[in-house]
């Protein structure tokens, strides 16, 4: 997905700074009752007053901005509170008020966040690694952590304050965009195509047979008529891309299997009756593939809602791969309250030591 510019807040922010125009972050890092943005919603100010972002809607930008430009001046942080009254809820598209805590922090000065760390972040966001800055709040120390450190988090796409040993710890996550990759243009994609893009995924659609996969039948979409293993090499798989493949057609569902069970991507969806799945297993066994791996495969795709037509099927595949998303320990292979891979981790430590 291409980030656009109300998402890539650390990229303007950190441009503005090496501009010398000066620039601060601002976090949402609490809330309580009915607030108009999450926690980790962000709101990058320049020393000229410019804006990027948002960490209210609207209703105290005003008043953050204005303890930007003190913290761009004096390189101090701050933790500000907002209280959002029941009519300024109203003016912003809320039923009630509530509270914020907003943390502002000057780029490159003071006690701000460092450059060099900064700069890192974007790095990693421009490769698709998912990365967290963790700050001290206390002492104004920061570290960037990447998955292995805090996978609930990131799977959970929650920012927020540690607890128990690290209750001053605020972790920003930074989760890449979400991205599906569907195999086969048939009739089921068409209805996944525009449920999944309204659930936030990037879609590209992969079909060597243009007649299927044309701008009619999927108008404004990202095609690929390359051969599916060729597409998804170029398009890249990872922790936040899903799978599905819907040719019910070996000669086009079989190699992009093979590239997804190579890969970390969450979920991996074929369509097909369990007959058609066992010969589908035998084909992969003698590819060289494990049971284990093979396991990964959701087949029949979707979960059992006695779906019938291609969009109530289309319901049941978004609806597996977002409980697979988001509860991993549901994930073929996984323990039960144990996010893949985290039983070898180190528990998330304190922030520490230094600015980068």
């Amino acid at each position: 997905m291409a980030i656009t510019d109300h998402d890539r807040i650390p990229e303007i922010a950190l441009s503005w700074h090496r501009d010398g125009k000066g620039a601060a972050l601002a976090t949402v890092v609490q809330t309580w009752g009915s607030a108009p943005r999450q926690v980790g919603a962000q709101l990058a100010i320049s020393g000229g007053s410019e804006i990027m972002g948002s960490v209210s809607g609207g209703c105290v930008e005003g008043a953050v901005v204005v303890e930007a430009l003190d913290a761009i001046g004096d390189g101090r942080c701050r933790i500000l509170e907002f209280g959002v009254s029941d009519a300024e809820a109203f003016a912003v598209g809320l039923a009630c008020g509530g509270t914020i805590r907003v943390l502002v922090e000057p780029v490159g000065i003071g006690d701000g966040v460092p450059e060099g760390l900064l700069a890192e972040l974007v790095a990693a966001r421009a490769a698709r690694r998912p990365a967290a800055v963790a700050t001290d709040t206390a002492t104004w120390t920061r570290r960037l952590l990447a998955y292995a450190d805090a996978p609930a988090r990131f799977d959970a796409d929650r920012s927020g304050f540690l607890d128990d040993d690290a209750p001053q710890t605020f972790l920003a996550v930074h989760n890449p965009p979400l991205r599906l990759a569907i195999v086969g243009a048939a009739h089921i994609a068409q209805p996944l195509t525009l449920m999944a893009r309204a659930a936030g995924y990037d879609v590209t659609v992969i079909d060597p047979r243009e007649a299927f996969a044309s701008e009619t039948r999927f108008p404004g979409e990202a095609v690929s008529h390359d051969w599916p293993d060729e597409a998804l090499r170029a398009h890249g798989l990872d922790l936040r891309t899903a799978l599905v493949t819907l040719s019910h057609d070996p000669k086009i569902d079989d190699p992009a299997l093979v590239e997804a069970l190579r890969s970390d991507v969450f979920y991996i969806g074929a369509l097909g009756s369990t007959r058609t799945h066992a010969k589908r297993v035998d084909r992969l066994r003698a590819a060289g593939f494990s049971e284990a791996e093979i396991a990964r495969i959701e087949a029949p795709i979707g979960l059992d809602i006695g779906a019938k037509s291609p969009a109530e099927i289309a319901i049941a595949i978004l609806a597996q791969m977002t409980e697979r998303l988001r509860r991993p320990d549901t994930r073929p292979g996984a323990r039960p309250g144990v996010p893949p891979g985290a039983a070898d981790m180190p528990p998330l430590r304190r922030a520490s030591g230094g600015q980068g």
